[in-house]
């Protein structure tokens, strides 16, 4: 066999096989695939460079002195189905240009386009194209050799750290987990390569896999262990190398934000305080235990178990986040004030902002980072847990883990929501006028659930006759009572009645049916004034603050708001009994921030079960990684349709949340 005949693929030779080292190299926008779906395509300007086509030998309508876009991404055939895992998006030797892939999802196309990473450096590529053919090998369960192949490397690893160079630099912002893609758990064996792919470029991933280390690569650790526990490696790198993606941004923001001068003098040191709070002590804590993480990771890259870590860290180390995540209510206000008054302030972070170390991006998204982090910790962790075998000691020690960390969260949580809630019962309290019996407000059990102005429906009796009036009422609604009022102005409110909540009787009213309505004359007014209070419910106070029974007629503009206001008024949260399992699942596509108290703020790639489906454009659902409840908009979300994901979800949540599921 000639040294040619040694690097085709193993296939009946032709004649057209032979000059194998004429083996055309394929734009990705000439590709099969790409011209399937047309030649002239919108791409990132990031992902190109201008090139002149030199070829003489395949003059296919291309002229000398046109100029063409080298693409550097991965382009797949669109006859292979996408249902490969992201974990193999870039497994393989990456120093072969022209290594061929199989049963890939593109998702290398999506990070570049929000990644911002500079590809024009050639060293990412050799000059050389080969063709690859994969080598099918047995899976060995022998876990005595990757370790030992793990020791071996140990030497080399130290000095040289996995996270050492520009080339991991990921800044958080920027950095997608895995482990909270809700398809990244689908499985997909390599599929046969069809004759008429070619090879095509691809660019050096945004950041290293476990499988992409070169010391895995070269001693074959990923190809000789079976594929659960492949993932499992992935997962495990992952947090670390999400923990260090997590501290570079924490540190860009004490030394650009914090720690200038410039910035310090154009703002108090109370308002200082407020912005940045205990920033320092959160690195501190995120550094620990990154140094300990990464210490585990040089001395055995075939990593074992990081889940004592994990618990030890969040158990004691990480009670800087609570006090930090607390103090979120004052850090949004104090920025908010800052921008909207000072413009020296404003000037002064704009130029910061722009430093080419922020990467263009601005200070709130490196505030929110530890609050985000610690939400997402969880989801990590749980995926670790998804992957060690159930009846290996391993998977307690996980489990354990997974409930410290999920202790943190709901303390984080707890913190910041008992801070923003006393901050606003306080405000509310100063602006309400009793023109009634006083009701005391202020307490640390209570909250505001909802508020807002409805229309309120009133019949007005005459001397001669009765007529149908509207009033506009606003409403404050707390977990235990109701405090209807008049708007004076933006901070200053008539209290003209109160009930406790359990007193109250709430009822959707159709337009047919408001001749039963208390207000005799309210369908005729309502047709012929086209109110804009359309949408209508009823609300019956059993017992108000002088002990007597009214029934009111109410009307919102939207169809959403009168939902929202029937599930908050009638304390409907049977979700509780509900068999979560029937519901509907969105994944969030879009970061939402709650602007009311009944809405949700939401984190792309976050699961949510749906329990109401309003049809002017919302949602109300259960977030799945803590349970929580609210509202938010129906384009933020797109519907999980997969059955195999759905059950995946409802296991996860019984394992965050340790509820009792029929999965």
């Amino acid at each position: 066999m000639s040294p040619e005949q040694g690097v085709t693929p193993q296939r009946p030779a032709s004649p057209q096989d032979q000059p194998v080292e004429q083996q055309p190299v394929v734009l990705s926008t000439n590709s099969p695939a790409a011209l399937k779906v047309g030649t002239q395509q919108i791409i990132p300007k990031n992902l190109a460079s201008e090139i002149k086509v030199t070829n003489k030998a395949n003059s296919q309508n291309v002229e000398t002195s046109k100029r063409v876009l080298k693409v550097r991404s991965m382009v797949e055939n669109l006859s292979v189905p996408l249902v490969a895992d992201d974990e193999e998006e870039a497994e393989g030797d990456l120093d072969s240009p022209g290594t061929l892939r199989r049963g890939l999802r593109s998702t290398s196309y999506r990070r570049a386009v929000v990644s911002g990473v500079d590809f024009d450096s050639s060293s990412n590529f050799k000059k050389k194209n080969r063709m690859s053919q994969p080598i099918l090998k047995a899976v060995v369960e022998d876990k005595e050799k990757f370790s030992s192949l793990g020791r071996i490397k140990k030497k080399m690893l130290k000095g040289q750290g996995t996270f050492d160079g520009e080339e991991n630099a990921v800044l958080y912002q920027n950095y997608k987990e895995k482990a909270l893609d809700i398809d990244s758990d689908e499985e997909s064996e390599p599929r046969e390569q069809k004759s008429d792919e070619k090879i095509v470029f691809h660019y050096k991933p945004l950041r290293s896999t476990w499988s992409q280390l070169s010391v895995v690569k070269k001693n074959g650790l990923s190809e000789g262990i079976s594929q659960e526990e492949r993932k499992r490696q992935e997962a495990i790198f992952e947090v670390i190398s999400s923990e260090h993606s997590y501290l570079l941004s924490l540190e860009i923001l004490i030394r650009m934000f914090k720690n200038s001068r410039e910035l310090s003098l154009t703002m108090t040191k109370t308002e200082s305080h407020h912005l940045f709070s205990n920033i320092t002590d959160v690195y501190e804590a995120s550094k620990k235990f990154f140094k300990e993480l990464e210490a585990r990771h040089q001395n055995n890259i075939f990593i074992d178990d990081i889940s004592d870590i994990v618990e030890k860290h969040t158990s004691s180390t990480f009670d800087p986040y609570v006090k930090y995540c607390t103090n979120e209510v004052y850090q949004q206000r104090t920025l908010q004030k800052l921008l909207a008054t000072n413009p020296a302030f404003k000037e002064v972070l704009s130029r910061i902002e722009s430093h080419e170390d922020c990467r263009n991006l601005p200070m709130i998204s490196f505030l929110i980072l530890p609050m985000q982090r610690v939400t997402r910790l969880p989801l990590l962790m749980d995926t670790i847990c998804q992957k060690t075998p159930k009846n290996s000691p391993k998977y307690e020690n996980c489990k354990q883990a997974l409930k410290e960390v999920s202790k943190l969260v709901r303390l984080c949580n707890e913190g910041a929501r008992k801070m923003e809630r006393t901050e606003m019962m306080y405000t509310i309290n100063s602006q309400l006028e009793f023109k009634i019996k006083p009701f005391p407000l202020v307490s640390s059990s209570r909250w505001l659930v909802k508020r807002g102005e409805l229309t309120a429906y009133v019949e007005d009796t005459g001397l001669f006759s009765k007529r149908t009036s509207k009033q506009q009422v606003y409403f404050f609604l707390f977990n235990d009572v109701l405090i209807i009022t008049k708007k004076k102005s933006e901070e200053s409110y008539n209290v003209t009645d109160y009930s406790l909540r359990d007193q109250l009787v709430v009822q959707q009213c159709d337009n047919e049916d408001l001749t039963s309505s208390p207000v005799k004359n309210a369908s005729t007014m309502l047709y012929s004034r086209q109110s804009s209070a359309a949408h209508l419910f009823r609300l019956a106070v059993l017992s108000n603050h002088a002990g007597e029974k009214v029934e009111m007629l109410l009307g919102t503009e939207t169809q959403s708001d009168r939902a929202r206001w029937i599930t908050a008024l009638g304390q409907d949260r049977d979700g509780q009994k509900t068999d979560r399992t029937t519901l509907t699942q969105v994944e969030i596509i879009r970061t939402y921030t709650a602007k009311q108290s009944d809405e949700l703020s939401l984190q792309v790639a976050d699961v949510v079960l749906v329990y109401q489906k309003v049809n002017d454009g919302w949602y109300e659902g259960e977030r799945l990684r803590d349970g929580e409840r609210g509202w938010f908009p129906m384009e933020c979300a797109k519907e999980i349709t997969c059955r195999a994901t759905i059950d995946k979800n409802m296991e996860r949540m019984g394992r965050l949340l340790g509820l009792e599921t029929n999965v």
